[in-house]
């Protein structure tokens, strides 16, 4: 599929799900009857945390890295990212046996740095701008001729990472309501095409932090918001919404629900307590906006995405001696 063509549809979803079938892991779906409880709805907990690199992003870059031809493939691929789709790409590429290059901003997560190098990827460090970000994989491609597999704007990662909700769906059958994390866009919108195609008629939302909330502004506007610094402690959340992420949210009335970082570390704690499960902020936040927007969710069966488990333990026990 070329990236520049027409918004991803079922179709490519299900054409993702077939391509990485050898290569991805097939999460577990979760139950909570105490986060039933707590929240007044029946959630059904895609982990994602368990993917591989430990992220959903290991489905859009696999499903990116095996679309290539064999001859584009041997020349590599590139991408610029904060941690979770840098290591997605890297064992992607590892997979099959072409070289990566990782672009990443100052300040990165350190356990996410690592995932990164230990998957064989080669890093170029730059500021932390989307600007610089993407100037700095601009060059990187043209100086080797990699492909660049943007972390959320590219059709191909759009309807690989919509393989999670395809999975799940097919496992629990329709729910009611479907809800995601959103930052740039990837997850979210492979998500709507997904639910749109098994589940007509089932709301979707995309659960942003409010330090970050250029989604949000986005639809209020009618227009993409493109220029923001995000404020947030969810650091898979701070890239602003793609151009095509916009176009699929507007297509499918993704409903967008703003939280606050107090919020999505209370909710990260529930979870570590309820499910056992070790998942970062980025993930946290779905369950969060359960918990701040009731209306939305009491009653009904939820899907909810938990997008990924690469906490930087570093923060809260110290570094490794």
């Amino acid at each position: 599929m070329n990236p520049s063509a027409d918004l991803p549809e079922f179709a490519d979803v299900e054409a993702a799900a077939a391509r990485i079938a050898p290569h991805a892991q097939r999460t577990a779906v979760l139950r909570s009857r105490s986060l039933d409880a707590l929240t007044g709805a029946e959630l059904h907990f895609k982990c994602e945390n368990l993917q591989r690199v430990g992220a959903f992003k290991f489905r859009g870059a696999c499903n990116a890295v095996w679309s290539l031809s064999d001859e584009v493939a041997a020349r590599g691929v590139v991408t610029h990212s904060s941690g979770n789709h840098g290591a997605a790409l890297a064992l992607a590429a590892r997979t099959r046996g072409i070289p990566a290059h990782v672009v990443v901003p100052e300040g990165a997560v350190k356990s996410k740095l690592a995932a990164i190098e230990a998957s064989g990827a080669i890093l170029h460090r730059c500021a932390p701008t989307i600007a610089a970000r993407e100037a700095a994989a601009e060059k990187v491609r043209a100086d080797t001729g990699a492909t660049l597999i943007h972390p959320y704007a590219d059709p191909r990662v759009i309807a690989g990472q919509g393989t999670a909700a395809l999975e799940l769906l097919r496992e629990t059958g329709p729910l009611d309501a479907l809800i995601a994390p959103v930052g740039g866009g990837g997850l979210i919108g492979g998500s709507a095409i997904a639910a749109a195609a098994l589940a007509p008629g089932m709301a979707v939302y995309a659960a942003e932090p409010e330090g970050a909330a250029d989604a949000w502004e986005s639809l209020r506007r009618g227009e993409r918001v493109t220029e923001l610094a995000p404020d947030t402690v969810c650091d898979g959340l701070r890239g602003l919404l793609g151009a095509i992420n916009f176009a699929l949210l507007k297509k499918y009335a993704v409903n967008v629900l703003p939280v606050a970082d107090a919020a999505t570390l209370a909710a990260m704690r529930l979870i570590w307590e309820r499910l056992k499960l070790i998942v970062e902020p980025s993930s946290a936040i779905a369950l969060a906006a359960i918990l701040g927007h009731p209306g939305h969710f009491a009653g009904r069966r939820v899907g909810v995405i938990l997008s990924g488990g690469n906490v930087d333990l570093d923060r809260y026990f110290g570094e490794r001696p």
